[in-house]
């Protein structure tokens, strides 16, 4: 075979891995064929969802196992064999490796981006390519790696021969921590959004650690703590991620505990902590809570039971949430353990006027955004419904001498947003809030969508509940835990977390909040989320949106939807919503951290729950109340109840993410004629190509193939359109005509009189198939065979009937040639 014909795959089997086996490089272990770099962004457009570009490095060339050092790209022999450049380029940048190469099977270009070879772009011939010795003596000197960091980065990951397998950006995450690491960086700051895997990637880096590196002092395992404040995501990481650990693992608590895994599997979480509070130092990797190890009294601060030096790495989860603030409860363990080496990880990292994550961590060693999840395809796109009360853009003042519920007398005031469910409760405005969560559910065909309702506390989020159950009394009769209240106080609610979360369980569905559920729960499968309170913080803004943005395919979860009652979306047009973290505040030695009272101050405090009070996380003990150091308050105000004032929504609109990650306006139609627009410049356009076409349905499957299925856009037109009349009429506004006003034109015009009986009983049949289902391929024999065709005889003879398969061939495309003659 000429070489010219051969496909970049071809290429690739044929000439470029017999080069690089020749060159040394171990095909099982140091080539990743089809390396898969994004699967293609999610677009969604009312009910329809499709898939952007995949995008596939054709060959990542790693020194050992996850240790990418080089992109390949293949191009096939009729092009030259630096086509491919800029495409490596960019999927080098992608996988922070420095040699890009092309080939199209005659030789090979290496671009080198270390600026330490002779030139920075070579051509090669296929028996020249460098050894894996070669470029990985280039790479160590570019990322300024000696012998004993060397050492720490070649440390093996972990692999238990599943199919799991880190992507692009956890190993560029895990691989550039291990690379500080190595070389002596002892604070560093991981960004990853919220559902890219921060745990997972977490528990790669503290395997390697513990691994590939001993105690200087004894020669022992590294011991290492693992430090987050939510006793559900302790667990969780026990009895998933971090199970590998088993045996050398322990929990910081006295409460036993029995977790269920995720194959249905129940495991007793070992603890290190016994009745008497003394520490368990047999075990050398720890998990716990903040609140469970420290207090503000000397003798509650757990962790001193255990010497500076104990720890070797601690890793902070979620560390937005305080523990960069030097006067937080928890920094005293910063502190006190501060010859460890501390990785905070972070999907928000805190940049405020009053804290810095980066200026007590460092600028991030490695950054994966929100908008580059979503872009890439691994996060779930969201679309925003915008709801406006009346009540609340007109505001409410009650009427002289009016009282409330208790007979008191109202103040006579202005009422808005800010002050409905925190101070004064209208009901009906509460009841129409929750018919429309409701309504939205039944128009999208699944009331099971799982749900979090985010309420200004938990009083109004048991009233939510309630206004929410009597709008679904038939489901919550069938299981009453079709809707819960899910808060701080409520022991009950909390015991259903785990169902919530876990995407075979179908109860709860509907789930009121406060705060609780707002950051570090993993609902893989909430399709919607409804915000029902302000939220001033961008910090809690995005771990709120966070909780939506994963993808289950298994249940076919691709997006989600944000209903906003309060303006709390608003935070989407804020520059800061999405992008690199930015440096705010830079102290200097004399400088005070301590913030104002400010909402800043509300961050500060996970566990002051929405009354006030102390939250106990779930059944930990509880060593220390933050309030007890705190002045007392004045006895807050009690709510307002107001009966006898309706409420109705006076406007609504829907928005979208568009291809830049904005959110804008848009119907289906208006999404639908624009992209058909760049694809096809003009009418006269569009018609050139599909009568060139001889497979019509080949253009319609490239649009699919491009994220622009047709299919979602015929369904709110409700039309049955042909593909050809829906893009004139959608795209170029000309008047459509249905399949079977088309069919019926045909037959007016008598075309098949030439032939014989059987032949136009087949194009009869053929006519009547497209007017009634819309198939395109009409001209594959194999449609012979389908009824009411292969009623008229074999698809031998019936092929016959036209003078054999050159005869058919003519007729059908003959016959599409006159349905498609009424173009426009």
């Amino acid at each position: 075979m000429n070489n010219k014909d051969l496909s970049e795959r071809d290429i690739c089997t044929k000439y470029i891995i017999p080069a690089l086996e020749q060159a040394g490089w171990d095909k099982e272990l140091q080539m990743r064929e089809e390396f898969e770099l994004a699967p293609g962004q999610i677009r969604v457009r009312g009910k329809m969802v499709s898939r952007g570009k995949r995008r596939r490095a054709d060959i990542v060339l790693c020194y050992k196992p996850n240790l990418p050092i080089a992109v390949i790209e293949a191009k096939s022999n009729r092009r030259s064999m630096s086509a491919g450049m800029q495409q490596a380029l960019d999927y080098s940048a992608r996988l922070n490796v420095p040699f890009a190469i092309t080939s199209n099977g005659d030789g090979f270009v290496l671009h080198d981006r270390t600026g330490h070879g002779e030139q920075t772009e070579t051509t090669l011939h296929l028996n020249e390519f460098p050894s894996p010795a070669d470029l990985w003596a280039r790479y160590r000197r570019w990322k300024g790696l000696d012998e004993a960091a060397e050492k720490v980065v070649l440390q093996d990951y972990f692999d238990d021969g599943g199919d799991k397998k880190p992507r692009y950006y956890q190993l560029n995450a895990i691989n550039a921590t291990i690379e500080a690491i190595a070389r002596g960086q002892k604070r560093i700051l991981l960004v990853m959004a919220t559902g890219t895997g921060k745990t997972y990637t977490a528990f790669q880096i503290i395997w390697r650690m513990w691994k590939g590196r001993k105690r200087t002092d004894s020669g022992d395992n590294l011991r290492i703590l693992f430090l987050a404040d939510r006793n559900v995501l302790i667990d969780q990481t026990m009895v998933n991620d971090f199970r590998p650990f088993a045996g050398a693992m322990a929990k910081l608590s006295t409460r036993s505990k029995t977790i269920e895994r995720a194959d249905g599997s129940e495991i007793d979480l070992p603890l290190a902590v016994d009745r008497q509070r003394r520490i368990d130092t047999a075990y050398e990797i720890y998990l716990g809570l903040y609140q469970a190890i420290t207090g503000p009294e000397e003798h509650q601060k757990l962790f001193k039971e255990l010497s500076p030096d104990f720890f070797d790495l601690i890793v902070i989860d979620e560390c937005h949430r305080g523990s960069a603030a030097e006067d937080s409860a928890w920094h005293d363990i910063l502190t006190y353990f501060s010859s460890a080496t501390q990785i905070g990880l972070t999907a928000t990292p805190k940049e405020t006027e009053y804290v810095s994550n980066i200026n007590y961590f460092g600028e991030p060693v490695y950054s994966y955004s929100l908008k580059q999840g979503i872009q890439d395809g691994y996060l779930a796109p969201y679309k925003v419904v915008k709801i406006h009360i009346d009540r609340d853009v007109e505001g409410y003042r009650p009427e002289k001498g009016q009282r409330d519920r208790e007979g008191e007398l109202i103040e006579d005031r202005i009422y808005n947003a800010k002050d409905f469910d925190r101070h004064l409760v209208i009901d009906d405005r509460t009841r129409l809030v929750a018919r429309r969560i409701t309504a939205f559910l039944n128009e999208y065909g699944d009331p099971y969508q799982k749900t979090i309702i985010f309420c200004v506390d938990q009083e109004h989020a048991a009233r939510m509940r309630q206004a929410l159950i009597n709008e679904n009394a038939e489901l919550v009769q069938q299981n009453s835990r079709y809707v819960m209240r899910i808060t701080g106080n409520d022991p009950e609610g909390q015991a259903q977390l785990g169902n919530f979360i876990d995407p075979e369980s179908t109860y709860p569905v509907l789930v009121t909040t406060s705060r609780l559920l707002s950051t570090g729960v993993d609902a893989q499968t909430c399709r919607l989320i409804v915000l029902e309170r302000e939220v001033g913080s961008m910090t809690e803004f995005k771990q709120i949106v966070g909780r939506g943005t994963r993808v289950h395919e298994d249940t076919g979860k691709y997006y989600f939807t944000l209903i906003d009652f309060r303006g709390a979306t608003s935070h989407f047009a804020d520059p800061d919503f999405d992008g690199e973290p930015v440096q705010i505040y830079q102290p200097g030695p004399n400088d005070p951290t301590d913030p104002p009272e400010t909402e800043s101050a509300e961050e500060l405090a996970p566990l002051e729950d929405e009354s006030g009070e102390y939250q106990n996380p779930e059944d930990e003990t509880v060593l220390f109340d933050p309030k007890q150091t705190e002045p007392e308050t004045k006895e807050r105000r009690q709510k307002i109840y107001v009966d006898g004032v309706d409420a109705k929504i006076v406007a609504e609109r829907v928005e979208y993410l568009d291809s830049n990650g904005k959110l804008v306006t848009e119907s289906l139609r208006d999404f639908t004629r624009r992209a058909l627009k760049k694809r096809f410049t003009s009418l006269d356009d569009f018609l050139r190509r599909w009568n060139e076409s001889e497979r019509k349905q080949a253009i319609v499957e490239e649009l699919e193939a491009n994220g622009l299925p047709l299919d979602p856009i015929l369904d709110e037109l409700g039309k049955d359109l042909d593909p050809f009349d829906l893009i004139c009429h959608v795209a170029f506004d000309a008047k459509p005509l249905t399949r079977r006003e088309r069919a019926d034109n045909v037959k007016k015009r008598d075309v098949f009189g030439k032939y014989g009986e059987q032949a136009r009983a087949v194009l009869d049949a053929l006519l009547e198939k497209y007017a009634d289902e819309g198939v395109l391929n009409i001209d594959d024999t194999n449609v012979l065979r389908i009824s009411p065709l292969d009623k008229l005889g074999t698809p031998i003879e019936l092929v016959n009937a036209f003078g054999g398969k050159h005869g058919f061939e003519k007729a059908v495309h003959d016959l599409q040639t006159e349905l498609y003659k009424e173009s426009a």
